[in-house]
């Protein structure tokens, strides 16, 4: 059943496919299920079809998701941990060199598993070491070295701890900097990405390095503190979704994959989540998708939280650089 959703080759391992669509388990508190109610969502995500799992240290998620996958099991919803991709991100606080491979050690054992088959960095900063929280306090702030970070990231995949490395909400210049170094590049890069922040910039230079873009809130996170309504209200998509005889969340989620790029959902509802996979057998139009392309832009998830004087980012325009 998982192999409905189309997989993607990933630079650096060929051999090493993802699927296109994630479920994500992030959630508004961080960590605000039961292990019983995660652990119920999680099955029912793998009876519908999902096979990626998207985590980090920050969501608090790790723990009730290894013991999700082992009752899955045991159940004999998977017959192997080989047929799941999971996807774990270091935080801030543990974005320094000494601390990398610590840091994925304790989500190895959260997760209970041997390997991780993606692990991000989860930010394009250091904080002080401790508990990863956020909102970081301010006076805590550091820039991120992000060479000797990497470095200890490609150690990480070379102990085979990891199958693949990459990034999330790294800007093009800031992956420029980390190709400078890198001997492995980095295969993912996660971001926030919707037909209202639509990151044609982004992708196309993620294309030309082989980098596969991933969107997180591909549905603007709605219902949680840190979404916007703005893609489910979205006056276009309505219709179009009007017009097709399909849901919003759907016309945007087979938008995305027409770009080329992955995703990664979240719906703890059971007919949404298989809504959210009924995407692959139908497609929009040129008009539609020119539609959608003139739709006004503007970024949900800004990040002010990382913007202080003091810190190594300024303004909004330090932190995106020209993806803002």
């Amino acid at each position: 059943m998982g192999s409905a959703i189309p997989e993607f080759p990933l630079q650096g391992s060929p051999e090493k496919t993802i699927p296109l669509v994630g479920f994500g388990t992030a959630e508004s508190p961080y960590g605000a299920s039961s292990y019983e109610s995660l652990k119920q969502v999680i099955h029912n995500a793998i009876k519908a079809g999902y096979r990626h799992f998207d985590t980090a240290s920050l969501y608090k998620s790790e723990h009730h998701l290894g013991h999700a996958i082992q009752d899955a099991l045991k159940l004999g919803l998977i017959q192997s941990r080989d047929e799941l991709f999971i996807t774990s991100k270091l935080w801030c606080t543990d974005a320094h060199h000494h601390l990398v491979l610590p840091a994925l050690q304790k989500t190895l054992k959260e997760l209970k598993l041997e390997y991780l088959d993606l692990y991000l960095v989860h930010f394009p900063m250091g904080v002080k070491p401790g508990e990863p929280k956020f909102p970081p306090d301010k006076e805590d702030f550091l820039p991120i070295d992000i060479e000797s970070v990497w470095e200890a990231m490609e150690e990480c995949q070379n102990l085979g701890l990891v199958k693949s490395i990459g990034v999330s909400n790294f800007s093009s210049k800031k992956i420029d900097l980390l190709l400078s170094k890198a001997k492995i590049p980095p295969a993912v890069n996660q971001v926030e990405m919707n037909p209202v922040w639509q990151q044609s910039k982004l992708i196309k230079y993620c294309k030309e390095k082989g980098i596969l873009l991933t969107a997180f809130s591909p549905l603007g996170a709605i219902g949680t503190t840190w979404g916007t309504n703005w893609v489910m209200e979205s006056e276009v998509l309505k219709e179009i979704a009007e017009k097709k005889g399909k849901t919003v969340a759907q016309v945007c989620l087979r938008w995305i994959y027409e770009q080329g790029v992955g995703m990664v959902v979240k719906s703890f509802n059971e007919e949404r989540m298989k809504e959210n996979l009924d995407i692959f057998d139908w497609e929009l139009t040129p008009e539609e998708s020119q539609k959608i392309s003139q739709i006004p832009q503007r970024k949900g998830l800004p990040c002010l939280e990382f913007i202080s004087d003091q810190g190594p980012y300024r303004s909004l325009e330090e932190l995106w650089d020209d993806n803002v």
